[in-house]
């Protein structure tokens, strides 16, 4: 099939974009890689009347670190999570879980903010973004605004965006001392969409007790799904097989609600998220007991 008719609009600059979008708001669709808008549109599941091209929109493709901050462009190619060397310093989690985004070819094309913004219950970086409690950074010709993660992703393809707002930056803090990091999912072949994944993090005090810690989990819910309930058991505890075992039996049967597809029930989605708890938290600790030495 091929998209229904729309008009087309390739701005130079964020201030055209903005204004492209006051005037047609709900009407219009951004085209940031176009990796999931294209095939959609393509099957007129989404039926755009104006597109808004922002690939001539220089300005919003940068990474760069100021005042212990990274600073990202919405536009920059999911690519340099893999590649750029500042990323894989300041936000080494990033790093480890770009080759499972798609594929190589998609990420030469697919942007940051474009997968954030299409809010992707399967999708890698909306969790990434929860776990690294990432702030993101939303315009319109009234104004800007920044939205903590934590609030900006409200159900399946949902976001807190209003309409006529662009997303145009992220920011991701430096993380605590000694905090360690893992990144999993299982996926029927390289590229497809994950069965289940987990973005852990691990922030270890002086004497190697969890000082805080993240579980946040793709294809177990609405949206990224935060295991709150089964973090409450490791903070301030020395992590042991049998505490793992816990916070893993915890989170996937208490925290996640998966949905269960045509390649996986929810009862083995929730079997592959208790494995996969397990090594992650495991490999989080290792990392972060690293630090220690």
């Amino acid at each position: 099939m091929k998209p229904a008719p729309f008009e087309y609009h390739a701005p130079d600059s964020l201030a055209q974009a903005l204004e492209l979008m006051s005037q047609y708001a709900d009407a219009a669709k951004i085209l940031a890689g176009g990796q999931s808008l294209v095939p959609a549109m393509n099957f007129r599941v989404v039926q755009p009347s104006v597109l808004i091209d922002l690939n001539r929109v220089a300005e919003l493709s940068y990474v760069h670190e100021a005042d212990n901050v990274l600073h990202i462009g919405a536009m920059t190619r999911e690519r340099q999570l893999e590649f750029n060397p500042l990323i894989s310093s300041w936000a080494p989690l990033l790093a480890e879980a770009a080759p499972h985004i798609a594929h190589p070819q998609i990420r030469n094309r697919g942007t940051i903010g474009g997968s954030i913004v299409n809010a992707d219950p399967a999708a890698e970086l909306p969790v990434l973004m929860l776990a690294l409690s990432a702030r993101l950074k939303a315009k319109s010709v009234s104004g800007e605004r920044w939205i903590d993660a934590q609030d900006f992703f409200m159900g399946m393809f949902t976001t807190a965006l209003e309409p006529d707002e662009i997303l145009i930056a992220i920011e991701l803090p430096a993380s605590p001392l000694r905090t360690g990091w893992s990144f999993m999912e299982v996926a029927p072949r390289a590229g497809d969409y994950a069965l289940m994944g987990v973005a852990a993090l691990i922030t270890l005090d002086e004497n190697g007790k969890c000082e805080q810690a993240r579980l946040v989990y793709l294809n177990a819910g609405e949206g990224p799904v935060e295991a709150k309930e089964a973090i409450q058991l490791l903070e301030g505890e020395m992590l042991n097989d049998q505490l793992i075992e816990s916070v893993a039996s915890t989170a996937s049967g208490k925290d996640i609600h998966p949905f269960g597809n045509i390649h996986a029930s929810a009862e083995f989605q929730r079997h592959l998220a208790n494995v996969l708890t397990k090594k992650a938290l495991k490999q989080s600790m290792q990392r972060a007991a690293e630090f220690l030495l």
